[in-house]
């Protein structure tokens, strides 16, 4: 961890009970990234190393690369629930500056990045990001450890790139398209969540497509992705 990057993104560091740490890594730049006005105040009269590396401001709305002027950078941080997983999309997007990414979530949230094929888990958001990302699921936090203590578990994750990130094996927009579509139908089989992107004959007669969304592997996601673009072209 930390090897392929001199940059570090926190999110939402509150009153810096994870900042004081993150600045004790040598030669790494901490920038932290904050949208209660109250906190950053605090940060910058408890933290002056921080000073002039304090962006007020709401993490989903900042340009990302330009912090770090085009370097790659991690994201570390105990994510405000309630965006955690619109932080990993916008991670995703920018997945070309984000080596790594490391972060407490709640629990059931984290469960789901790093859940397999199979599991009650396994939704849209474990495909996509396992698509790019090694995800491994670190250890659980129990409510007791905060005060005041959260009415949730928590759990803590890291998502390491991929080095064949750049070459998913399909076009990765369409890729995301049917991943989405797939999932809108959880419950049924796939041939009635695809029915507009494949021919009928063909989702009709193929066993394949009797197959249940969370049944299916990163792999068999690709598979399905390049069998859309296929038809689409012929």
């Amino acid at each position: 961890m930390f090897d392929s990057y001199d940059d570090i993104l926190e999110v939402g560091p509150g009153m810096g009970m994870l900042t004081k740490y993150l600045l004790q890594i040598p030669e790494k730049k901490l920038t932290a990234v904050e949208a209660d006005a109250d906190m950053v105040t605090y940060l910058n009269e408890h933290y002056p190393q921080l000073h002039g590396n304090i962006v007020s401001g709401d993490f989903l709305k900042v340009d990302l690369p330009a912090l770090t002027q085009g370097r790659p950078f991690a994201i570390i941080g105990n994510f405000p629930y309630n965006i955690s997983s619109q932080i990993l999309i916008k991670a995703l997007e920018n997945k070309e500056y984000v080596p790594e990414i490391v972060g407490m979530f709640q629990r059931e949230v984290a469960a789901r990045i790093a859940s397999g094929p199979g599991s009650k888990e396994y939704g849209v958001l474990s495909v996509l990001m396992q698509a790019f990302y090694d995800v491994k699921y670190l250890f659980t936090v129990k409510p007791g450890s905060f005060n005041p203590p959260p009415k949730v578990f928590s759990g803590v994750i890291t998502l390491k790139r991929k080095k064949d990130f750049l070459s998913l094996g399909c076009d990765a927009a369409l890729f995301r398209t049917i991943v989405k579509a797939s999932f809108n139908l959880r419950r049924k089989m796939l041939r009635n969540s695809l029915k507009p992107f494949l021919p009928k004959d063909v989702i009709e007669t193929d066993p394949f497509y009797e197959k249940r969304p969370e049944q299916l592997s990163l792999q068999e996601f690709i598979f399905l992705t390049n069998q859309v673009e296929a038809f689409r072209q012929a």
